[in-house]
């Protein structure tokens, strides 16, 4: 980190990063409450509120607005203390990890959001695993504290052992559940006090001098006080000193106390972000290491969404730029297929609102309009033939068949199944023999969405059939013995939308069963979206 050139100032003062937590530990808040203070949106609106005017403004897909979960991970830019912020939504849902996995990997940094009463919960530690893989910096936000929540000291050593971080208190609570009045911020010694009267308020924040200024007895009952002082004192002897080198390096995780729908400890966090999170960091190329600094403007496709607009059957392809000053109209070269594209209308994100994008740097997510040309994982540059390397996809946990109620619209419901496949919301494989279509995902929610958005953005209704496959191999090696072996098991053999060969299996047995008579096969269960 210290040999790295200087960044230029509008590159070093970006923070692009993600928000990562277990279903209903309150990320949609969180996210609503960085934009309120952002000046993204005037007033932050309920998850599930009545009335169109006051959605959510990060969830775009009307089953995310119905069901209050966010579905599809979406980007939304903002200017915040001198910062300039790109947020990148995740699905919290585990239905929904390979989205959030492939997020990851255009990140920054990630913040962590747990809930008071619950603790580190199952999808928070596999959603920490992605992080830990790519070694991002992890910032924590402890949400609900206004609600009976559990000891502090017991949250962090949960954090620690259950995730094998260190945990340094960026701020400490004073009182718990209804006493909750506000923390101590042990970085920069300030007392923050919490207004319940107005959500939308900004805390109230007062500098002190240590814990013991008298001016604390005027804010904070006697109880409460003399608690503080005994757990600040503990906490510093027992809990390591919040060290910048060792949070960047991924083994050190500051936490921030506080209620977001309170609007409470959500300015700090943000200010923590800005002060010590990192700006953009070099990106992995198969063949190079790519600097944010370098002249050129580099970048790569980490998630398509297709029809964001209902009105007009288009896509987005969302890009993490690695390299460059990027300007409106530039020429590019889709390295995929070798061909030059103009990229006359980016659009960058406030949530559901766009705007055209005159010009973006290094560790700003654009959002560019196509025809279908852009897939996950393709990168665009001045001319390079760059593949940047991890952004992984997954073979999916359940197979079904897709049928159109209506056979006249079978035409139609191929072209609806190779959008979502490009947009990478399912695998969708065509058998090598009968008709049809088996429809492969991670989590059972993704058939809902699949059978609702099909409906609504196509009009075509569907059912989905159960299948004999439980799960999927991508099938590689020498070309003649690949052919040999999918003539002898045709009835087990598919094609994804990209035309690679897939096997079917029912069993682990047959999976085993192939590994052990052909050898000189492969059989993968990720494949790199590589181009």
């Amino acid at each position: 980190m210290t040999n790295r050139p200087d960044l230029p100032p509008e590159i070093a003062r970006r923070r692009t990063f993600a928000i990562i937590s277990h279903p209903d530990a309150g990320k949609t808040t969180l996210t609503e409450k960085f934009l309120l203070y952002g000046g993204a949106i005037q007033m932050a609106g309920q998850v599930r509120a009545k009335g169109e005017a006051r959605r959510t403004r990060s969830d775009f897909m009307k089953m995310e607005q119905d069901r209050g979960i966010s579905v599809s991970a979406s980007a939304m830019s903002f200017d915040f203390d001198g910062h300039r912020f790109n947020l990148v939504d995740t699905p919290g849902h585990s239905d929904f990890s390979e989205d959030t996995y492939r997020t990851l990997t255009a990140v920054d940094a990630a913040i962590m959001v747990i809930d008071g009463a619950k603790g580190v919960e199952s999808q928070t530690r596999k959603l920490f695993e992605v992080c830990r893989l790519r070694d991002l910096p992890i910032l924590t936000f402890c949400n609900k504290m206004d609600r009976e929540s559990r000891d502090t000291f017991e949250i962090i050593d949960e954090i620690q052992e259950n995730l094998a971080i260190d945990v340094a208190p960026a701020s400490w609570p004073i009182g718990v559940g209804r006493e909750f009045i506000g923390c101590y911020d042990m970085l920069h010694d300030r007392l923050e006090l919490m207004d319940r009267a107005d959500r939308n308020k900004v805390a109230e924040s007062i500098k002190i001098a240590g814990l013991d200024d008298p001016q604390l007895e005027a804010h904070v009952p006697a109880d409460l006080l003399a608690k503080l002082r005994e757990e600040v004192e503990m906490a510093r002897e027992l809990l390591p000193a919040f060290d910048r080198r060792s949070f960047l390096e991924g083994h050190m995780t500051p936490i921030w106390f506080g209620s977001a729908i309170n609007s409470f400890g959500v300015q700090e966090l943000m200010k923590g972000i800005a002060e010590y999170g990192p700006p953009p960091q070099p990106q992995n190329s198969a063949e190079r290491e790519i600097a944010p600094e370098e002249k050129t403007v580099t970048g790569f496709v980490f998630k398509v969404q297709a029809n964001m607009d209902p009105k007009h059957r288009d896509r987005v392809a969302f890009v993490r730029l690695a390299s460059g000053h990027f300007e409106r109209g530039m020429k590019m070269v889709h390295v995929r297929s070798k061909k030059p594209m103009t990229v006359s209308n980016p659009v960058l994100f406030l949530a559901a609102d766009r705007e055209l994008a005159e010009e973006a740097w290094a560790g700003d997510i654009i959002g560019i309009p196509n025809h279908g040309q852009l897939r996950i994982g393709d990168a665009l540059t001045e001319g390079e033939a760059l593949r940047f390397t991890g952004i992984p996809s997954f073979a999916p946990e359940l197979l079904q068949l897709v049928r159109a109620t209506d056979p006249m619209k079978a035409k139609h419901l191929e072209k609806a199944l190779m959008q979502f496949a490009e947009e990478g919301a399912a695998k969708v494989f065509k058998p090598a023999i009968g008709s049809g279509f088996i429809v492969g995902v991670v989590g059972a929610l993704q058939f809902e969405v699949l059978a609702s958005r099909i409906e609504l953005e196509y009009g075509i209704p569907v059912r989905f059939e159960g299948s004999q496959f439980t799960s999927a191999r991508w099938v590689s090696g020498p070309k003649d013995k690949v052919d040999a072996f999918a003539n002898t098991n045709k009835q087990h053999m598919a094609h994804d939308h990209d035309g690679d060969m897939v096997f079917l299996t029912r069993l682990q047995w047959d999976i085993d069963r192939v590994m052990r008579d052909h050898p000189e096969l492969k059989l993968t269960a990720t494949k790199e979206m590589m181009v």
